[in-house]
């Protein structure tokens, strides 16, 4: 069994051919159980355990992750774990990759794909809320799918915000940091959240006509970082259906019937298979909400194993 770190994960993939390799996994479909999402009484700082099996006839993948929210303040990644690979026709490990980049990877990739279906083509104008580890991964992805060039990142120790602008300028982008988000956001073609807020951020008054809402970061119904207008206000797509009833913001507005289930326009199978409408119109607002699936994490290492053994070969 081969071990895959982080600088292989990385030569392996670009954001494109990330969100290339989810479009072809959603269009092909997958067994994938419900998640198993486990609080660790233990921890000291509510931390998370989560196990997402998924298989196809070529592969078999079961990604294990630790999430400690106190992991910052020792200096270490507040995820961790890894995605185990196997052969789908007899069950061999072939490998054990990084959960954690992997998670970035796959994460950034699903939200650039719903952006290829449902932001204005012609976006160039972001808005990042956040500055953690995703962050730039999502930026990335996001200028993958579109011309995105102007980047505003708001984070609220502004600290934060500075330093992904900084490494984002270095990178090419006009980025600079903001600390009036409802300024920013009402310029923005794309706004991405993710954060680990517990109250709604992005406020659907702030949103411009053609607007796409992308919510990343509330993976629990406790977190939220839209308000409900933002998602009364255009067609919500989701990654998954688990969206309605294990994350936050979508699943939060379901259950005080701020937002009917019904009102879901689709979920990213639909969108690759074209069962779902995309954008309609260059005014109106979409919302893509997304908690993570383990056909993603199968897709991202089948991805990667493919590309190495290739180059290998």
């Amino acid at each position: 069994m081969r071990l895959i770190g982080e600088a292989e994960i990385d030569a392996a993939l670009t954001p494109a051919r990330m969100a290339d390799a989810l479009d072809a996994a959603f269009r092909a479909g997958a067994t994938a159980p419900t998640r198993h999402h486990h609080a660790i009484e233990t921890a000291p700082d509510g931390a998370s355990l989560l196990l997402m099996p998924a298989w196809t006839s070529d592969y078999v993948g079961v990604k294990i992750l630790t999430l400690y929210p106190g992991n910052p303040a020792r200096g270490l990644d507040t995820i961790q774990g890894g995605v185990l690979l196997c052969d789908g026709r007899d069950g061999r490990p072939l490998a054990l990759l990084d959960g954690a980049r992997l998670t970035l990877w796959r994460t950034a990739a699903a939200s650039a794909l719903a952006a290829r279906h449902l932001a204005r083509p012609g976006a160039t104008r972001m808005v990042m809320v956040g500055s953690g580890a995703l962050a730039p991964y999502l930026v990335r992805a996001h200028a993958a799918a579109r011309p995105i060039r102007h980047v505003a990142v708001w984070n609220r120790r502004p600290e934060g915000a500075a330093r992904l602008a900084a490494a984002l300028s270095a990178e090419g982008f006009d980025a600079h940091p903001v600390t009036d988000l409802a300024a920013a956001v009402r310029e923005a073609d794309l706004v991405s959240c993710a954060t680990l807020s517990t109250e709604p951020l992005v406020r659907g008054a702030w949103l411009r006509p053609g607007a796409h809402l992308d919510l990343v970061g509330a993976f629990t119904p406790a977190m939220r970082e839209a308000d409900d207008d933002a998602l009364r206000r255009g067609p919500v797509y989701v990654d998954t259906p688990d969206a309605l009833s294990k994350g936050g913001d979508v699943a939060a507005a379901i259950a005080s019937g701020a937002l009917a289930p019904e009102a879901i326009a689709g979920d990213l199978a639909a969108l690759s298979r074209g069962e779902a409408p995309g954008r309609r119109s260059s005014e109106a607002i979409t919302v893509f909400k997304s908690v993570g699936a383990a056909i993603e994490d199968l897709a991202a290492a089948a991805a990667v194993w493919e590309r190495l053994t290739r180059a290998r070969a």
